[in-house]
């Protein structure tokens, strides 16, 4: 009886799960992608049901052996001596109850048969009517046709296209390019729900200034040096950045701010990058990186937005939605991000992995770029056709989504980073305990003192010289022996020895890092060498391959440029006539701690809050490009330039009017017209301006030419990095065809180009005087 009950309880639990799996499955119908499976299940279910049969048949069998015995005498007598007699009663109705238990499974065993019969009939319909799908014609899809030719030939290319349902069937391929990527329309006979209209987007939580940098420590996580020196800057300079952030908030006056979504990816710490600053970091290994990153994340997190951060690929692709594969299919949900700072490492494992995705949301990438990525260098069929094309350029953004760290050129937006301020206690402490005959040299490297031994002799016949060389077992050749030298330093003991020096002194190299800046701020002057010819990537192996013609002229042009005597002196390092009279002087000359305001903590907020609230690539107000042939009414549209009362150059006309919405400013600009062999970046700063490339657009007009009497004899639309220009020999002017190719960079013999040019804040070079 055991046996048997075991049998039936076995039997009814098999039965219920084999259609419980059969009626849980989705309707047919309701995926394509599921069609085939459930016509194959019931096949299989069956097969299943023929098996159940027999076990059926066979129980029968068994209660009818059990029956037979129970009407024996001989039977009874041996249960009585064996089991009480009440047990007797209760087996002989469960028998009953098993028995119609049976029959009622019979019963259902018949009806599901024709169910799945007529399942598998509706399934080889609608599997022929997959088969039979044809290629749409449409003339707003032109690309859909090309492209099921393709996943005929590559769908199994890559398995992130099973994952969303490619099985190899025309009509798999039609979905799936109708509805995961966009080449192809909607199939009719898809079962697409009508959409309801779409209530109005809640409002978008306000960011509000941060005042404890305690959870964004945490965010940045652990495991990496990088990671730890950038955590132990935030921790040193918390206070100061704390400080600045309520001062911006009293300047912004309760302004309302959205809170961002922003993804920070470090590319360049990823393992498939090499994660090559790691082992040194802690040692005082190259920091400049390093450095801007950990004051990218303070600005952004005390700022008030809502921040991830990644430093390793797996989380990359989890943060993004990634499908699994090999990155050729879109993300499998819309991007969360309002925003996604990067490198160029990051770049392009972003776009390895995002597919189509990476097209659709690269608006919302910030790249930073250590030496700025030029217009001619970024658009990757010019680069390519003139001889452009390099490691790191061809990414077709706006010139303006990549972020320099310093103002190279303003085809970029300038990020920056901060340098430690000091206060007044620790400004008196430096000046009284400065040692008016102490020299540091810039440069960790000892490639880099090779071949200087006549200015290091030189230099030693005035100052003791202290170095920071990387060394493991003993001092490097290249470092004299009166040179005493600290080894790799940490920040904080670094910091210290440029607060004794009176001089920071640089041989070439490297270029633009932040310790110069330091050291001024520090109360050192910074001393270095002038290069002529200018260094660029036609002459010097360091700027070859980069994206950028950008022509050098001392080790770090912003420190020539924008702060200059008597904090930094640039001289000719091969006359050492000119060379020891510098040293002399800079002996004498005292001087104070000096930070310019946009490498203060407040200086970067400002500018990260006003790129965040103004900066906007994925809707763009550019007016489009005038057609081939215009029309009588569009060339009799006013220009909203005027000729300024000097008539030297354009403003903005008063009766223009003016967009509240742009940025920056249009009444901020100016027009001016460059000499031959000037770029717009030169002629602007001659004029006490800076070129702003978002105004192109409003120069890139013939009206334009005849408002500065320029003569045109012929005015074509062409892709020119340097247009609009005019060659002035043959009266021939030009306009720009490519908006991606409006570049500030850039001059040639034959053009004087037009420049837009704007003012600026004093001290804050990337925003104009009325753009906070």
């Amino acid at each position: 009886r055991i046996f048997v009950l075991g049998i039936g309880f076995f039997t009814l639990c098999f039965l219920m799960t084999s259609l419980g799996g059969q009626f849980s499955a989705k309707r047919l119908g309701d995926s394509p992608f599921t069609i085939r499976t459930e016509v194959m299940g019931a096949l299989e279910s069956r097969g299943v049901l023929r098996r159940m049969s027999d076990m059926l048949e066979m129980l029968m069998k068994r209660m009818d052996i059990l029956a037979r015995l129970e009407n024996s005498t001989d039977f009874h007598r041996g249960d009585e001596a064996r089991f009480p007699l009440d047990r007797f009663q209760p087996a002989a109705g469960l028998m009953e109850r098993i028995q119609a238990i049976a029959q009622n499974v019979s019963d259902i065993a018949l009806k599901v048969d024709q169910i799945l019969r007529n399942s598998l009939l509706n399934g080889k319909v609608v599997d022929s009517r997959r088969d039979q799908c044809e290629v749409p014609r449409d003339p707003k899809y032109p690309d859909c046709a090309g492209k099921v030719e393709w996943m005929r030939a590559r769908w199994t290319s890559d398995p992130c296209y099973a994952f969303f349902g490619v099985d190899g069937t025309e009509c798999s391929f039609l979905i799936y390019l109708s509805e995961v990527e966009w080449f192809c329309p909607p199939l009719p006979w898809r079962n697409r729900t009508v959409a309801l209209p779409s209530s109005p987007p809640l409002p978008r939580a306000q960011a509000a200034f941060q005042s404890d940098v305690a959870h964004l420590l945490q965010l940045i996580g652990t495991g990496k040096e990088s990671l730890s020196f950038m955590k132990k800057r935030i921790r040193h300079l918390a206070q100061q950045w704390l400080r600045a952030a309520r001062r911006l908030e009293q300047k912004l006056k309760g302004r309302q701010r959205d809170q961002k979504h922003i993804l920070i990816h470090i590319g360049f710490l990823t393992e498939e990058s090499g994660d090559v600053f790691s082992p040194r970091v802690l040692k005082g290994g190259p920091l400049g990186e390093m450095v801007q990153w950990a004051d990218i994340l303070a600005a952004l997190f005390l700022l008030g937005h809502s921040l991830r951060v990644t430093v390793s690929l797996k989380e990359l692709q989890s943060h993004l939605g990634v499908p699994p594969g090999r990155g050729n299919c879109p993300l499998t949900s819309p991007l969360p991000f309002d925003l996604i700072y990067t490198d160029y490492h990051g770049l392009q494992q972003m776009k390895q992995h995002m597919g189509l995705s990476f097209k659709k949301y690269r608006c919302r990438v910030r790249v930073i770029d250590t030496f700025g990525t030029e217009p001619a260098y970024n658009h990757e069929e010019y680069a390519t056709l003139h001889g452009y094309r390099t490691n790191w350029g061809y990414w077709n953004l706006q010139p303006t989504q990549f972020m320099t760290m310093f103002p190279h050129t303003p085809d970029n937006s300038f990020m920056g980073f901060v340098s430690e301020e000091l206060n007044k206690t620790e400004r008196q402490f430096i000046k009284s305990n400065k040692a008016s005959s102490m020299a540091v040299v810039y440069g960790k490297e000892a490639s880099i003192w090779k071949g200087k031994e006549k200015f290091l002799a030189i230099l030693n016949k005035y100052m003791e010289i202290h170095g920071t060389v990387y060394y493991e077992t003993q001092r490097p050749p290249e470092v004299p022996a009166f040179v005493k030298n600290h080894g790799l330093l940490p920040q904080h003991e670094f910091q210290q020895l440029l607060r004794k020096a009176k001089l920071f002194i640089g041989f070439g190299f490297p270029y633009e890092g932040p310790a110069p800046l330091e050291a001024i701020a520090n109360g050192c002057v910074f001393l270095q060498a002038r290069f002529n010819p200018p260094h660029s990537s036609l002459n010097h192996e360091f700027f070859r391959g980069k994206p950028t013609s950008r022509e050098v002229s001392s080790q770090h042009p912003y420190a020539e440029d924008f702060i200059g005597k008597p904090h930094v002196w640039t001289v000719d390092y091969n006359n050492s006539e000119e060379f020891e009279a510098a040293i002399k002087t800079i002996m004498r000359t005292q001087v104070d701690p000096y930070l310019p305001y946009e490498y203060t903590c407040e200086g970067m907020l400002e500018r990260i809050h006003a790129y965040i609230q103004h900066q906007d690539f994925c809707t763009t107000s550019s007016p489009p490009l005038p057609p081939k042939a215009k029309s009588p009414a569009m060339q009799s549209l006013p220009s909203p330039l005027a000729l300024s009362p000097n008539a030297t150059h354009l403003v903005w006309s008063p009766s223009a009017g003016r967009d509240p919405r742009a940025w920056p400013p249009v009444d901020s600009l100016q027009v001016w017209v460059s000499d031959t062999r000037h770029a717009c970046t030169d002629t602007c700063r001659q004029h006490g301006l800076v070129c702003e490339p978002t105004f192109f657009r409003f120069l890139n007009k013939k009206e334009v030419f005849l408002q500065l009497s320029i003569t045109c004899d012929s005015t074509e639309y062409e892709m020119n990095h340097l247009y609009p220009a005019v060659a002035e020999n043959v009266h021939e002017c030009y306009l720009q065809k490519e908006p991606l190719l409006f570049s500030c960079a850039g001059y040639n013999a034959k053009y004087r180009r037009l420049c837009p040019c704007r003012d600026y804040r004093k001290g804050q070079v990337a925003l104009c005087r009325d753009c906070l």
